[in-house]
């Protein structure tokens, strides 16, 4: 009851804050999320691009321009220039590199956006790739690659990719290559920029407190000169497994840490919805089947828990756990087990109504600030150039049915579309192939 009064008032505050899309002369999609009663701004910029859109032999670039993006401009010629302007309004920066998507944003007061959209545009127009940065900071990339292969809870979802994908980009690592890392020269970073950061390629989003009648004159003056250069494409993800994979990366460690997949839907699929309501019941959550019974009633982790993952080419539903060494085996039983129950039984009324009570508690607390909205309406339209509200979103989870849940779980837990990635002290995979059965 209380869950229900809760949603109600959340759903009036969305209806007040009616985000609002709107492309410029040169091609820019700009979205605007006004918050009535907020007292801070974001500006978050994305483009669609990332690991999966760069060539074998430039692996690792779309996060190494990350990087080099925060290495100074003309009018802020060094890092300390653009960090100490932010730090001196109490404000917020950083940026990340996905597969296919890289964005910038900045979190301020509300009383300065003028200079949150003059640090980012300035950025993005302005940065200047100096050599002598850029040698440095491959130091500071291959360090990154050193701390990721030093924590095995992290690096094994890297493996997992190299598991499905392969040797294309969908299957390598986001960071590169020490190799690449380490020759790649300046002239094709600036190449690749030129390339891959067009208006036509981006989506700027303003989110928070601001004057909705001045805010797109704002962004023309900071933004206008944005090119608009036709982006590359990314190659297509090929997918063709015909039974369970398994790749072991062998080391010594006090635990035992695998990541078990399953090939599902991208993102445009309709099903992923069914989907997400099914990672909910198998293993998200305090409450879900696996965490009961692989944790509770059997000690058999400390961690364990499932989620998906949608891209405009690839999906999955993976499952996580850090398990005692000597306990590998027996919780991937468990879990397989668990699997089977959900994929021959279906699951019970009161489970749907738990997980869709569930998923939008966790949609309500997830928009509550200006940075979150901004990255809601903004990760939606630079994949898929659409956006659901999140009343349409919680449309879609609440027509999900038991009927569905059973039947995504029988075409998605499948043998021909099971991987395990695994990082501990094992070298045989013999020892798992039995186990993968379902």
């Amino acid at each position: 009851m209380i869950l229900t009064k809760f949603c109600a008032f959340r759903f009036k505050i969305w209806k007040i804050m009616a985000f609002k899309k709107q492309t410029l002369k040169n091609d820019l999609r700009v979205i605007t999320v006004p918050f009535r009663d907020a007292t801070s701004v974001t500006v978050l910029a994305l483009f669609a691009t990332g690991s999966k859109y760069e060539a074998k032999e430039i692996n690792g670039l779309s996060h190494f321009l990350e990087h080099m993006m925060f290495k100074g401009t003309k009018k802020r010629p060094t890092t300390l220039s653009i960090s100490e302007e932010l730090d001196g309004v109490g404000g917020f920066f950083n940026a990340f590199t996905g597969e296919e998507r890289t964005g910038y944003w900045v979190k301020v007061d509300w009383t300065h956006l003028d200079l949150a959209l003059d640090i980012v545009s300035d950025m993005l127009l302005n940065s200047k790739f100096d050599k002598k940065e850029m040698d440095k900071e491959r130091g500071v990339i291959i360090e990154e690659m050193n701390m990721v292969k030093d924590n095995p809870r992290r690096h094994v979802w890297d493996l997992l990719g190299k598991l499905m994908y392969g040797d294309q980009p969908a299957g390598r690592d986001i960071l590169g290559t020490k190799e690449i890392i380490s020759t790649v020269s300046r002239e094709e970073l600036v190449r690749y920029y030129k390339s891959q950061y067009g208006a036509g390629n981006m989506v700027l989003i303003v989110s928070g407190k601001f004057d909705q009648k001045a805010i797109l004159g704002k962004i023309n003056k900071y933004f206008t000169r944005l090119n608009l250069q036709n982006p590359q494409e990314k190659p297509k993800v090929v997918e063709n497994q015909h039974h369970p994979e398994i790749l072991i990366n062998s080391k010594q460690t006090d635990q035992t840490h695998w990541c078990l997949s399953f090939r599902a839907f991208d993102i445009f699929d309709k099903r992923r919805f069914a989907l997400a309501v099914l990672s909910l019941i198998l293993g998200e959550g305090m409450s879900s089947r696996l965490f009961i019974r692989i944790r509770e009633k059997q000690g058999l982790a400390y961690t364990i828990h499932s989620g998906t993952d949608h891209s405009t080419d690839t999906g999955c539903l993976a499952i996580y756990a850090g398990v005692g060494n000597d306990k590998v085996k027996k919780a991937l039983e468990e879990t397989l087990d668990e699997i089977k129950k959900i994929k021959t039984k279906g699951i019970t009324d009161a489970e749907l109504k738990k997980a869709k009570d569930n998923f939008k508690g966790k949609t309500l607390i997830g928009l509550e600030t200006s940075d979150e909205w901004a990255s809601f309406v903004g990760g939606q339209e630079i994949i898929t150039r659409k956006i659901m509200t999140p009343e349409e979103v919680l449309k879609k989870i609440n027509k999900v049915t038991r009927r569905d849940i059973l039947g995504v779980a029988r075409e998605v837990f499948q043998n021909e579309k099971m991987n395990l990635a695994l990082i501990g002290p094992f070298k045989d995979r013999k020892i798992f192939d039995d186990i993968l059965k379902i």
